[in-house]
């Protein structure tokens, strides 16, 4: 049985392709498109899928698509006219939604199908429903809580669920207009960072700051009795004029989101390119402090709930490693399972598990230890690339292999690491990576400056082999997908400066064997040479989706200042 999910018209749209219950690729459309959170049809992502899975549209059994425009319809048309929602806004849901169920459609269109010809069934399965399967079907728990938290999806924000073999049943719902989401993304706009997406610039950011503005923030979101939470309304545009979404040529965008009575309240919002001042910092400490206060109240509520100790966490909040850091410290759960793509682009693969799990009646399938689900290009390919460009390269022996790349990051050197299959999700995690030497002071202000060409005060993050965690952090634990920040310890924050955020914290990715032989191999080398068993792993762009071909790769190595392109068993040098 072959299971298409797909995330469509919608942000970080993707495309994943199973083969009775098992995974065979998966893909973001962003990757093809190179355009940072690309929405709309993923025909490219699903090309990919279907080309890895060795089959036609026509051998597809269920196309599962994670939004259901039916889902809480009657809620809908109450909230819409309760709240006298413009008709600008009401013609951009219905556009939206028309969208949404075109997707038979857009398939007949795209692969020039004939009416009627399709074999797969159209599934559709609600957005946070979604979430919930794509964390806990992943996971390795028989039975766990689960938690969905996001902007909005299917006019739900939050939904708290119990899951038990294949099986998830919800427990609990928060809905529109009451959005943990929307407030740190109206937060994220005050503080002058309007684009989709720009909200881990906040968590980034608030190291910098004191958290003194807790209690202002606080009027935005009351912490209710029964576990749950709501939004005083009058600081958000939403509930009047809708989450208005646009997704221009494939580029996601979004109104502002929040009243003058927020400017009132915290004074005038900063521009685009105006300075951070502290106050702005202190504000994003505080923002972050709230957000995390309102995490740990659901899941507190969810474990008195279930009385369960794993905890399974998906959606775009879930992608706050800081507060994931914290989950241990603040709940009674005792493992934690976040998968890969915990934000939209993994409803893509929570869609196909709901089917096979929840609707198939399957038995659970292996559980999602990584992500490397995306494209792959052999020594012969690049080999081909690098002669038609007359570009000189070497490939080294294996044993002079490790040395040769090791070498260049102990001398300051900055590499391009382009290995295997790419990543499914939004880190890059040691298959389209840049590295250095977490022990240079240099090597952040090197990599912002001359090769990202982003903001100073982003932090970048250690990957670390799995069996040295317990040396260099405060918590042990798993992290394969780069998904929790935890403190470094304070005797080893002198070793690790490029990978040491100002808090003293880290984003660490746990790097095993098993899962990813050459990148730990590479690690144990750099290990061997100057005793620390850490590489600084950044994504493998500029200012870009991560790369995704060997030409992309070598473009990005060309236009910046990298000083080694790494592809396969490859060596470019500078």
């Amino acid at each position: 049985m072959y299971i298409l999910g797909l995330n469509a018209y919608h942000g970080d749209s993707s495309a994943c392709i199973y083969k009775d219950g098992e995974i065979i690729a998966a893909s973001e459309e962003e990757r093809f498109r190179r355009i940072k959170h690309w929405a709309g049809f993923p025909s490219k992502a699903i090309e990919f899928c279907l080309t890895e899975a060795g089959i036609t549209i026509n051998e597809v059994d269920y196309i599962a698509v994670s939004r259901d425009p039916k889902a809480n319809f009657s809620k809908k048309v109450l909230t819409a006219l309760k709240n006298r929602l413009s008709l600008k806004n009401m013609i951009n849901r219905a556009q939206n939604l028309k969208k949404a169920n075109s997707i038979e459609s857009e398939i007949y269109k795209h692969f020039h199908l004939l009416q009627g010809t399709l074999k797969a069934s159209i599934v559709q399965v609600e957005h946070h429903r979604s979430h919930l399967a794509s964390a806990f079907f992943a996971s390795p728990f028989e039975e766990a809580a689960i938690l969905s938290i996001d902007g909005f999806g299917d006019f739900s924000s939050t939904m708290l669920a119990i899951g038990k073999a294949n099986q998830i049943k919800v427990l609990d719902t928060v809905s529109y207009p009451h959005s943990l989401g929307v407030f740190y993304t109206t937060l994220t706009q005050f503080l002058g960072f309007p684009h989709y997406g720009d909200e881990y610039k906040v968590m980034g950011l608030a190291p910098y700051g004191k958290p003194l503005y807790v209690d202002l923030i606080h009027k935005l979101i009351l912490l209710k009795d029964n576990g749950l939470f709501e939004l005083d309304l009058k600081y958000f545009n939403h509930p009047k004029n809708g989450v208005n979404m646009a997704w221009e040529n494939g580029i996601p965008g979004m109104d502002n989101l929040y009243t003058e009575n927020l400017t009132t309240l915290l004074g005038n919002p900063r521009q685009q390119h105006e300075e951070l001042s502290q106050y702005h910092k202190d504000l994003a400490a505080s923002v972050q402090q709230v957000t995390e206060e309102v995490i740990f109240h659901l899941l507190n509520h969810l474990q008195q709930k279930t009385g369960l100790q794993h905890i399974c966490i998906a959606g775009g909040v879930a992608q706050n490693s800081v507060a994931n850091g914290k989950i241990k410290l603040n709940t009674s759960f005792k493992h934690i399972y976040i998968p890969p793509a915990g934000h939209d682009a993994g409803t893509a693969i929570g869609a196909a598990l709901w089917v096979w799990n929840q609707l198939e009646n399957k038995p659970r399938t292996p559980p999602m230890f990584h992500g490397y689900l995306g494209s792959k290009f052999d020594n012969a390919y690049i080999e081909n690339l690098l002669k038609e460009k007359n570009i000189h390269y070497l490939k080294p022996e294996q044993k002079d292999f490790f040395n040769e790349v090791t070498n260049c990051l102990i001398n300051e050197g900055v590499v391009g690491w382009f290995q295997g299959r790419a990543e499914f999700g939004p880190r890059a995690l040691g298959h389209r990576s840049i590295l250095a030497d977490p022990r240079n002071t240099k090597a952040k202000e090197l990599l912002n400056t001359k090769i990202k060409r982003r903001e100073s005060f982003r932090p970048f993050a250690p990957s670390i082999l799995s069996e040295f965690v317990k040396e260099y952090f405060e918590q042990v634990d798993d992290v394969p997908f780069m998904e929790k920040v935890f403190k470094i310890k304070a005797e080893k924050r002198d070793e690790i400066p490029a990978v040491t955020h100002l808090d003293g914290t880290g984003r660490l990715q746990t790097v095993h064997q098993h899962t990813d032989e050459k990148y730990y191999q590479l690690i144990k080398s750099f290990r061997d040479k100057t005793g620390t068993p850490i590489l600084l792993n950044t994504s493998f762009n500029e200012n870009e989706p991560i790369v995704n071909t060997p030409e992309e790769a070598l473009d990005c190595f060309l236009r910046t200042k990298m000083d080694m392109l790494v592809m396969e068993d490859i060596i470019i040098k500078k």
